[in-house]
Order: C-alpha cells, then sequence, then structure tokens
C-alpha cells in the first residue's frame, strides 16, 4: 500500500508524463529502493582491497557503470585495483546478500505498470544485464519493459547521452518525445544533453 505522500508523488507524475509517448526509468534508486544495498556492497568490496570506503562517492556516481566506480575508487584513494575483478566481486556480493531483499520504490513502479500498453518503456542502467534482469524479476516488472540498455552497450555510460539515444532509438521515438526517471545527477546530465524531458524522483 502506497502512503499519502508517495499517492501525491504519483498524481504529479501521471501529469507530468501526459505529452511524452515513451518513458525511460533508471533503476537502483529510482524503480528499485535498494541504494543503501548497493552502498553497502562497494564498501564490503572495498574493505577486502584495504579501503574503507566513504559511501558518498556512491551517491556522487550514480548511475555510472560498476567499473567506472571501481577506476574512480582507485583514482581517489590512490590504490592499484583490477576494476573488472572489482565490478565483478561487488556484483557477487550485492546478489548474495542482498538483492532478494530488494523492494520497489512503489510509486514509480506503479507508474510503469499504469503506462504498459499505452506509452513505450525502457530501461536505462548503468548496471549489468545479469544482475538487473534479476533486480526487475524481484519487484515484477521484468516483463512490462520493450528495451534494456545497460552496462557496455554504450560505448560510454551516463552522463553521457549516448545510453539514453539508444533506447529512444530502439523504442523508435524522438527524443524529445521521451521523458527519463532518475534519482542522480549523472542520469540528469545525460537526459539533458538527450533533448529528453526529466524527473528526479528523489526531489518530487
Amino acid at each position: 500500500m502506497m502512503t499519502d505522500r508517495e499517492r501525491n508523488k504519483l498524481a504529479k507524475l501521471r501529469e507530468i508524463v501526459k505529452p511524452y509517448k515513451a518513458l525511460l526509468f533508471d533503476v537502483d534508486g529510482t524503480l528499485a529502493d535498494n541504494m543503501h544495498a548497493h552502498k553497502a556492497a562497494y564498501v564490503a568490496t572495498a574493505k577486502e582491497y584495504g579501503i574503507d570506503l566513504d559511501a558518498n562517492l556512491i551517491d556522487e556516481t550514480a548511475g555510472w557503470p560498476t567499473v567506472a566506480v571501481a577506476e574512480e575508487i582507485s583514482k581517489r584513494y590512490h590504490t592499484p585495483l583490477d576494476a573488472l575483478e572489482f565490478a565483478s566481486r561487488k556484483s557477487a556480493i550485492f546478489i548474495e546478500q542482498h538483492i532478494q531483499h530488494t523492494q520497489p520504490i512503489s510509486f514509480v513502479r506503479e507508474l510503469l505498470l499504469e503506462n504498459v500498453g499505452k506509452k513505450k518503456i525502457g530501461i536505462v542502467s548503468g548496471g549489468s544485464r545479469s544482475t538487473l534482469q534479476i533486480t526487475l524479476q524481484v519487484i515484477d516488472v521484468h516483463d512490462k519493459y520493450e528495451v534494456l540498455v545497460c552496462a557496455g552497450d554504450t560505448p560510454e555510460g551516463k552522463p553521457s547521452p549516448a545510453p539514453f539515444l539508444l533506447c529512444a532509438e530502439l523504442l523508435d521515438v524522438p527524443p524529445q518525445d521521451c521523458i527519463v526517471f532518475e534519482d542522480g545527477d549523472p542520469g540528469v546530465q545525460g537526459a539533458i544533453s538527450a533533448g529528453m524531458g526529466w524527473v528526479r524522483i528523489d526531489q518530487l
């Protein structure tokens, strides 16, 4: 059940999306209430490398591919890391310890479900396809979208507009007719650069 506050946010979103033909959703922190779990997995992985990670770095890099976050950790903490190995370990910890407990962000999920068959729906995330598919299954939207764009599908991830433009192309909808739902600055920057509408769901 949604709270009154969540129902009010859903009502706002219903109005905002009316002119658009396609809805593009981020997953972590937007459709799925799991940023705390991702932070915990990053901190636990960094600890294995002898790094006492400040979890605020994960907020700063929200939407980045995990490999890019690993590279940023390496740079900031002056510790040589194998970014692919770090990313793989972080994903393993997240899947083993956290993923099955993921809850949806109810008003965002409800907006998606209400628009199935009415507007085109895409998922645009910096996560890996395998992890995202499990998350989308757990929050029960795994068969409710037409396109999934994730880490590695474009040469550059968020804040580049490339993932959003690829999603629009695959949905066959002009960028200006797409609206993006995000919870972080990198995704919003990418949406603006792509010429799309956008909403920061955490600032409604």
